[in-house]
């Protein structure tokens, strides 16, 4: 209503200022009293254009209407609300008046109104032709709840559906509106058609063709009765059942389709209209009304003659020869009190309400006009003449109105010119045989643009049966899979693709997988993440236990080694072996045998410390003493050159040093290793998806490899100093096995370090815990397996007299024993 203020307003004002001549005029059928202040009214009420053909050669033909429609009672509210000229508070001594026009529910008749408003002379009771003051037109104008109809197909999970429009701004700007508003849900439309009340069978048809090939369940029409009846009918004749209808305000409570035979195809439609309210007093006024009081009045005067089905005697009318005309002459009894045409049930008004509510807001605007003052102050004298009023401040007070009418509602308008939503949601159900527009819910919004949507589900009776339809282009993703695009289709169409291993999606209808956090990874179904399985080497795994056991037989073997040379140390094989460096290379070889049980269990801070930095100083401890016995060797015989002094150089103390040197150097490093960057327990996910590999790292490679150097180097001098000792007296074979232990310690660290590289996860500490038992058991076998042959399984070789070349040699004992 106010937007159109401006514009046929603003048409009237420049008439008026300047001067223009009218040069003809529609004939329309129109209602008007004079009033000091004229309004003016566009209304339907007829709803169906008779149109005619011009040949351009005359002028136009008058209008013709025909079909009643209930929006009769706009007309009649917008009069009983000018009973405001015996309101003392509103307007007081001014009086309104009206000229009302038939639209015929017309774009094309609708135009002709308003410039008949805009433009058309009067005549006033002094016989004299003014145009009339119109200071304001209130006009039919077809809502477009876009909002309310999105959120209804939001409620109800709707993604895909069709739209019919009518060929005209209502229809085309709804479904745009409508289209724009489901479009943010994320909701297809899968065609628009058009139709209109003019339109051939063959564009109907091309229609309904549509409708049938569309895998669509739910259609939304945005189109007047009179553009959408030719498509109804022509649903209804094929048989076209199991569409959800949601329907616009235009058609949704229209009598004429309610019927029980158009409920076949149409039962259960949806759709929002404005509130209903039952205005007091109306009915007396409306059967009180005296259609022969304006001559005017001509659809009114028809509609009077069809309600009561006879008409008055007319001047001219020849009762005695025509039978036809006698047979429908009122007898002046008649009354429209007594009527029970549903035009009468003053209980269902919605349309009617919001003219009675604009043409308070009118008056009200007028009021604050001209007296200067807002709603609730009291002064009642004018302060702007009437001949002063324009259509630009009328409009302008307008949109400062703001009152709460006898009903409770609040009437005001926002910036745009807007009043606040307010619909009710209608469901077409057959009670008692016959079509009821039952209300079973309610959208309203607020100032701040919220809205609330209300429905009674339950009540709601579905065209698809009752269950709730659906409308779907494609089934709705389940849990574990996502939305994939189908190429050259709306994005309402997709396939569901299962997500990719380590990714989830546990809703429905998912558009994306959702990765998973590190330490996670998707179950079976992809709809949760489960925590990843933890891998270390454990105590109660074959791997585990091997380790474990071949660890403590190590270990057994080099205490019961010790505890044997221990008990045979006067003997000439363990004399000739060096005791004490022995002893020192058995202790540091149960250690070695001791360091696997490090790698195994969960790794922690003191562990991962631990594992490394013992088997680096055990190793470098046990090569010492290799050492230091190879030393023994070779300078045994560089001895026995005679002035040699070597021996002298070379005894206990000296043997000591060597071994406690050597050890100090790698126990530095590893000191420096833990205090710069020490190892530390890791958790690693390169090796699987689905693990997580706890494992110490070692926090700084340099440290560990220098600790892996250092004992190279020591094996390597080993190694090299054996080889120069080879050949010795058999009786002094002790460097030939030297020689080959360090032969399979070298070869056991050389192919470690690529195998450590290579291997995966838990396997990575096998590896190394298999170098470590490798070399040590390579030192073991090489250096004690053959005494302790001898000793335990060949006693005769262990005497002086088997050791007599021995007894030939220069004295070499304190550097032996």
């Amino acid at each position: 209503m106010h937007r159109a203020f401006v514009v046929f307003l603003s048409v009237l004002h420049l008439n008026a200022v300047t001067g223009c001549v009218m040069l003809g005029r529609f004939d329309m059928p129109s209602l008007f009293k004079e009033g000091e202040i004229m309004i003016g009214g566009i209304f339907p009420v007829l709803n169906k254009e008779i149109g005619s053909i011009s040949t351009f050669q005359q002028e136009p033909r008058g209008v013709n209407c025909a079909i009643y429609l209930i929006l009769y009672f706009n007309l009649i509210a917008f009069r009983f609300d000018l009973q405001i000229n015996q309101d003392s508070a509103l307007l007081p001594n001014i009086s309104l008046g009206y000229r009302i026009q038939n639209s015929c529910s017309s774009p094309t008749n609708t135009l002709r109104a308003a410039l008949t408003l805009a433009s058309t002379a009067e005549k006033m009771k002094n016989n004299s032709f003014c145009p009339p003051k119109i200071s304001a037109v209130i006009a039919e104008s077809f809502l477009q709840p876009a909002k309310a109809l999105a959120a209804l197909i939001r409620h109800f999970g709707w993604q895909w559906i069709g739209a019919i429009q009518s060929d005209n701004d209502y229809g085309r700007n709804g479904i745009l509106a409508f289209t724009e508003e489901v479009k943010r849900f994320g909701v297809c439309v899968a065609f628009v058609g058009t139709v209109k009340r003019t339109y051939g069978l063959d564009k109907i048809l091309k229609v309904v063709k549509m409708i049938k090939e569309s895998t669509v369940k739910v259609i939304m029409a945005f189109t007047p009765e009179g553009d959408f009846s030719p498509l109804m009918r022509e649903v209804l004749k094929q048989n076209i059942t199991g569409i959800q209808w949601i329907a616009s305000e235009a058609w949704i409570t229209a009598p004429q389709p309610s019927t029980p035979e158009m409920y076949q195809a149409f039962g259960g439609s949806l759709g929002f209209v404005v509130q209903k309210m039952e205005i007091p007093n109306l009915k007396p006024f409306l059967t009180a009304i005296n259609p022969y009081a304006n001559p005017n009045a001509a659809f009114v005067k028809d509609f009077w003659e069809i309600m009561v089905g006879c008409r008055p005697v007319s001047p001219g009318m020849d009762t005695d020869t025509d039978t036809e005309a006698s047979s429908k002459i009122c007898n002046g009894n008649e009354t429209l009190a007594n009527s029970q045409d549903v035009f009468f049930d003053v209980t269902q008004l919605r349309v009617s309400y919001n003219v009675y509510k604009g043409v308070y807001a009118v008056a009200r605007a007028l009021h604050q006009l001209i007296f200067c003052k807002s709603d609730g102050e009291s002064n009642m004298q004018p302060c702007l003449n009437i001949s002063d009023i324009h259509p630009k401040q009328v409009t302008d007070q307008l949109q400062k109105v703001n009152f709460r009418n006898q009903f409770g509602d609040d009437v005001f308008f926002d910036e745009n010119g807007d009043p606040p939503a307010s619909y009710d949601l209608i469901n077409w159900q057959l009670i008692n045989g016959q079509v009821q527009h039952v209300t079973l819910g309610h959208f309203s919004s607020s100032v701040n643009g919220d809205h609330k949507l209300s429905i009674k589900e339950d009540e709601i009776v579905w065209r698809t049966g009752k269950m709730v339809p659906t409308a779907l282009c494609s089934d709705i993703c389940p849990v574990g899979t996502r939305k994939a695009q189908i190429k050259g289709k709306p994005t309402c169409c997709f396939d569901c693709i299962p997500c990719a291993d380590g990714t989830i999606a546990n809703t429905t209808g998912a558009s994306d997988c959702t990765p998973c956090p590190q330490e996670y990874w998707s179950n079976e179904r992809k709809n949760e993440c489960v925590p990843k399985t933890i891998e270390f080497l454990t105590y109660h795994e074959p791997l585990g236990i091997a380790i474990t056991v071949v660890s403590l037989l190590g270990a057994l073997l080099s205490l019961a080694t010790t505890v044997l040379f221990i008990h045979y140390r006067e003997t000439p094989i363990i004399k000739a072996s060096n005791t004490e460096l022995s002893c020192f290379l058995l202790f540091s070889l149960f250690l070695c045998f001791l360091c696997p049980l490090t790698f195994i269990g969960r790794p922690t801070v003191l562990t991962c410390m631990l594992r490394h930095t013992a088997f680096g100083v055990t190793f470098a401890f046990c090569n010492s003493c290799v050492l230091g016995k190879t030393i023994v060797v070779v300078t045994a015989f560089k001895a026995s050159v005679p002035g040699s002094k070597l021996a002298g150089k070379f005894g206990p103390a000296q043997q000591r040093i060597i071994v406690c040197s050597c050890t100090l150097i790698q126990i530095l490093i590893c000191v420096l290793w833990l205090k710069l960057n020490p190892p530390f327990p890791d958790m690693v996910f390169r090796y699987s998806n689905k693990k997580i590999v706890l494992e110490c790292n070692p926090g700084s490679e340099a440290a560990f490899y220098s600790v892996l150097g250092y004992i190279g180097i020591l094996a390597i001098i080993c190694l090299a100093l054996a080889f120069l000792a080879r050949k010795l007296p058999d009786n002094f074979n002790e460097a030939k096995f030297i020689t080959f232990s360090m032969l399979i310690f070298c070869a056991v660290w050389i192919t470690f370090i690529p195998a450590y590289i290579s291997s995966p996860g838990k396997f990575t500490v096998a590896v190394e815990t298999f170098a470590i038992l490798s070399s040590a058991f390579g030192l073991f076998v090489s250096i004690f397996a053959p005494k302790c042959y001898i000793i335990l399984w060949k006693p005769e070789k262990n005497t002086k007299k088997h050791n007599q070349k021995l007894q030939s040699l220069p004295p070499v004992q304190p550097l032996l024993f």
